[in-house]
């Protein structure tokens, strides 16, 4: 208890609250700027279980925000990588990595051993997601999102509080779907991090007002927080819960097709088959065989306006996560023969990446 002496000496936590702590269980969905910076602190003050979900390899460009990193991660899945770090930090506490991103398929099976929900996500598809499981589940969400020198916090879905829906109703558009993570100062991650591991205190110590039915904005560059109340909304809530039942009792869902890299060599060959590369124009290594379509991902539903539904369309993109999103989504839209490229253009072996991506002699 030695290493908890100064939070316990606190009259709003003391010995009791420490207990809480360590019974307590928290998913933290995203190992990125946000989820390094709430799990180093959930970590710290010794909350007992801790689950982090990313499906993502650390890169180069992570390193300077994401401080469970280092040049030597790089290339490893976040998840494995950051339950290793945090397991050194405190040996007390159980961290489970779930090395795999938060999908249809597995949110009520990864959810459902624990209690409260850290959203630290990039993708607005993955945190209606989130807001949906955690209303059929009843747990609370612990939001926060950023944008260049700019963040926003909130906690939904608490003691029946507003949903993240009421906040932001689901108008569902592809070029919400990025395949590039927009710039930001490394410290804003990490203050909006800390700040979303102290609403997760708040609310497992039961301590405070918890920020529930407010929206707070911060402002790097001004050093300026302002609150706005947000407004539950019923229906948006009916639609939460709906989806999430849907997600949950959906038992003979066909599965998204995905290929291999030897089955993407035999389809490239066919003309007949739409193969999309979904990445923006900028994205190296240029794709330059003549049957693979360069449609960056905020152009494909024009592009696809004119081409039969049950065409054959295999969509790629760097490491199969934004294709996969893309295939789901335009399946929705009444496609029936789509399928994605697993583990995306990065998975590809030197040879197979030479043949489908260089200059086709």
């Amino acid at each position: 208890m030695k290493r908890y002496q100064r939070q316990i000496d606190l009259a709003e936590i003391g010995n009791v609250g420490q207990q809480k702590l360590a019974d307590s269980k928290v998913l933290v969905i995203g190992a990125g700027g946000l989820g390094c910076s709430v799990l180093q602190s959930l970590v710290a003050a010794g909350v007992g279980t801790i689950g982090v979900v990313d499906g993502d390899i650390v890169e180069e460009t992570n390193l300077n925000r994401q401080f469970l990193y280092n040049s030597a991660t790089c290339g490893e899945n976040k998840a494995i990588a950051a339950a290793e770090v945090l397991s050194r930090q405190n040996s007390d506490v159980k961290v489970i990595p779930f090395s795999s991103h938060f999908t249809d398929e597995n949110a009520f099976e990864i959810v459902s051993d624990f209690q409260i929900i850290v959203d630290c996500t990039d993708n607005i598809q993955t945190r209606y997601l989130i807001n949906d499981v955690a209303l059929v589940k009843g747990m609370p969400m612990v939001c926060a999102s950023i944008h260049h020198f700019e963040g926003q916090l909130s906690v939904f879905n608490y003691q029946n509080g507003p949903t993240y829906r009421c906040l932001f109703p689901d108008r569902e558009q592809l070029d919400q779907i990025t395949c590039e993570e927009a710039g930001v100062l490394g410290v804003i991650p990490n203050l909006l991090g800390v700040m979303q591991a102290n609403e997760v205190l708040k609310i497992i110590l039961q301590i405070g007002e918890v920020l529930s039915g407010k929206l707070l904005l911060f402002d790097g560059l001004r050093s300026s927080m302002q609150k706005i109340s947000i407004q539950k909304n019923a229906i948006e809530i009916q639609n939460g819960l709906v989806q999430g039942l849907a997600i949950r009792q959906q038992t003979k869902r066909k599965d998204l097709k995905s290929i291999d890299e030897y089955n993407l060599l035999l389809a490239i060959e066919d003309s007949s088959n739409l193969i999309i590369d979904i990445r923006e124009d900028f994205e190296e290594p240029t794709a330059n065989h003549p049957n693979i379509h360069r449609i960056p991902i905020d152009q494909l539903e024009n592009y696809l306006e004119k081409v039969n539904k049950d065409r054959e369309i295999i969509l790629l993109c760097h490491y199969g996560h934004k294709s996969q999103l893309a295939a789901n989504y335009i399946i929705k839209n009444g496609f029936t023969n789509v399928s994605h490229l697993h583990n995306g253009i990065s998975g590809l072996s030197p040879s197979n990446l030479d043949t489908i991506l260089h200059e086709h002699r």
